[in-house]
């Protein structure tokens, strides 16, 4: 994982030194629970899924979780899965809020994983309407 990953940052900012160590198969979180953390991976891989439907698979490196700390409804918008074993890092709405402030990059990169799946939404949208 790059040192400039947003990942790492969740890394360096989370309370607990300990990192979340998650079985392959785990549910991570449920769509529609209330959210009190966002998550970085540092290793394994995590499946976002709507419904029944996976709407993206998440490497080492990235962040998740983020959008429900922003949103003035605290609620889970997806259901994660690690879809191997993983080991995460966590931040609390404080802690996020902090990092936003004092790391521009940190934003920058949350606002680029923002982006890149908003994308990646709607080009499957395109595809499936083509069909």
């Amino acid at each position: 994982m790059p040192m400039f990953a947003p990942a790492s940052t969740v890394k360096a900012l989370q309370r607990d030194a300990e990192d979340l160590l998650i079985p392959a198969g785990s549910v991570i979180f449920s769509e529609g629970e209330a959210a009190a953390e966002m998550y970085g991976i540092l290793a394994g891989e995590v499946e976002l899924k709507v419904g029944d439907r996976t709407v993206e698979v998440l490497q080492a490196g990235d962040v998740f979780g983020e959008g429900a700390l922003v949103q003035a409804q605290k609620f889970r918008a997806t259901t994660a899965i690690a879809r191997q074993d993983c080991r995460l890092a966590r931040l609390d709405r404080r802690r996020f809020l902090f990092a936003i402030q004092e790391t521009p990059t940190f934003a920058l990169d949350v606002i680029r994983s923002f982006s890149r799946r908003l994308r990646a939404l709607k080009n499957a949208k395109l595809t499936t309407a083509s069909h």
